[in-house]
């Protein structure tokens, strides 16, 4: 039995070796003797090699950031009637949040060179793991159908600036089906076919991928700020955007509120962090990536963000916070077909490093000699077209009762999740009895399953989801508190999922001790 201990990632004690991971595109993993089929395929082993740099872990986050998501949902957040500082202040207080809580979901699977499912076994057992598999599965696809929504958006503009005549195809309602037009759905498609086809190639390339699609948004974000800056004038610019409705103590609640929003829209990819961070060559790179591409990088962005949206005011006559819609206003035809296919680029690779590769790992994880990495990416993307995603992301109030509802489920997974590892098993994971169905297997539990972590997951989510549902007044129900209350639904699963896992768990802390590594 072997166990890896914090302070050797990749030593002795680990079932994976160190360097270069990323240099193959999938199926680097290391099969040992003696682990079982129905947990075991060459993509959800432990690494053989791990190499990514800080830059790479970088630019993965860049590309997360530098999306028109992300730029959408930085907007909705001047709806919320606070000023400019206030909002920068929320979005660089959550970025902070969530690079803490990345490092700490980071270092388990960067240690031992599983995905997140896998990583998951500990709490939930071997079997058991397949539950926040294909919770964090179905999330990706509703968050890949949303992002590839909202760069399809990019796809129409260009053709109606190419082809004006289409006009009438993009009017849902004399051309619509499910409430998109049918020029939508040609957008939407190409966006899809063009995912499908750089995920296909593997990690490697999609590595290649994002670390060209972070920088190419900030020279086209640059020249577009730049570029409504001249034509404002910076005097005429008022970071001040929409009606301030909430000034002193009366901004702290929003402020907190539009906080615990930007720690939803990047709970996904945090969650499932461990399926990047397992290419790491050390932990040390890992935080270092994370640490330019969330705090540092998500500052200039913030700020970038906040003053091209501000000029639009001055220079288009009313506030625009898509910048899709933003570059399609420029006058240049070339510099509305170069902006939008950057655009386009940059969705492609948020989309498929947050919402592609997820779902690849979590759904192969459910059957793996049956889905393989590449079948379980593209059950996300058909199952993406089903849910209509336009209809989840079309205005503010939208957005944020889906980000509300995603958090709810999302957090107590990472609750659970953290609390295992640092708490429970104090560091101390036995990588091969992940892969075995022995009954004297570390995380056998009963069954296969765990149900501490399941129960803790019920009641998590319940708790949390309860105030999103409520806020809404089914039935004219009206309960006070709600709609404040909902604004933390990743917080509220969060904390009740920790805190039932830490109390069902309280005996075996007890029986758990720092131990030597053992060969």
């Amino acid at each position: 039995m072997t166990q890896t201990m914090p302070s050797t990632p990749g030593g002795p004690g680990t079932a994976c070796a160190a360097p270069d991971a990323a240099a193959d595109p999938i199926g680097t993993g290391l099969i040992k003797p003696g682990y079982h089929p129905r947990l075991t395929n060459d993509d959800l082993a432990p690494l053989r090699k791990q190499s990514w740099s800080s830059y790479n872990i970088f630019a993965f986050w860049m590309s997360d950031v530098h999306s028109v998501g992300g730029y959408v949902t930085a907007g909705s957040l001047f709806a919320l009637g606070l000023t400019s500082w206030q909002v920068l202040v929320a979005l660089i207080v959550g970025i902070a949040i969530v690079n803490v809580f990345a490092n700490l979901v980071a270092k388990p699977s960067q240690v031992t060179g599983v995905p997140y499912p896998v990583m998951c076994r500990s709490a939930f057992g071997v079997l058991g793991a397949n539950i926040p598999a294909t919770i964090r599965g179905l999330i990706a696809v509703a968050w890949y159908g949303i992002q590839t929504y909202l760069a399809s958006h990019a796809f129409v503009i260009l053709g109606l600036k190419i082809w004006p005549g289409l006009a009438d195809w993009a009017d849902v309602d004399q051309h619509g089906f499910v409430g998109l037009s049918a020029l939508g759905w040609a957008g939407f498609m190409a966006m899809w076919v063009l995912q499908a086809l750089v995920f296909w190639r593997g990690m490697e390339s999609i590595r290649r991928f994002i670390d060209f699609c972070g920088p190419a948004v900030y020279v086209v974000m640059l020249v577009l700020a730049i570029y409504l800056i001249s034509k404002a004038g910076w005097s005429n610019i008022s970071l001040n955007l929409g009606e301030v409705s909430y000034t002193g103590w009366s901004a702290v609640p929003v402020v907190l509120g539009a906080i615990a929003l930007v720690v939803s829209y990047f709970s996904g990819p945090m969650l499932n962090f461990g399926d990047f961070s397992r290419y790491g060559k050390s932990f040390a790179a890992v935080k270092r990536g994370n640490f330019l591409g969330l705090p540092v990088n998500f500052l200039f962005f913030s700020v970038l963000t906040v003053v091209t949206a501000s000029a639009t005011l001055p220079v288009y006559g009313r506030l625009i916070t898509d910048p899709v819609e933003t570059v399609a206003q420029m006058d240049s035809m070339f510099a509305v077909v170069l902006g939008l296919l950057t655009f386009i680029v940059a969705t492609i690779g948020i989309n498929i490093v947050a919402n592609f590769v997820s779902p690849a790992f979590d759904f192969s994880h459910v059957s793996p000699q049956r889905i393989s990495w590449r079948t379980g990416g593209m059950i996300a993307a058909i199952g993406s077209v089903l849910i209509t995603p336009w209809n989840l992301y079309n205005n503010p109030e939208v957005i944020h009762y889906t980000l509300e509802t995603l958090g709810a489920f999302i957090g107590p997974l990472f609750g659970i999740l953290i609390a295992d590892y640092y708490l429970v098993r104090k560091q101390q994971t036995v990588v091969d009895d992940m892969f075995t169905m022995s009954e004297s297997g570390t995380y056998w539990y009963r069954g296969g399953y765990n149900p501490r972590a399941i129960i803790a997951t019920v009641v998590g989510a319940l708790a949390a989801v309860t105030p999103v549902m409520l806020k809404a007044q089914p039935f004219g129900l009206e309960v006070w508190g709600m709609a404040g209350a909902a604004q933390y639904s990743w917080f509220i699963g969060m904390g009740v999922g920790f805190a039932l896992y830490l109390l069902f768990s309280r005996d075996a802390r007890r029986r758990i001790s720092p131990e030597p590594v053992r060969a």
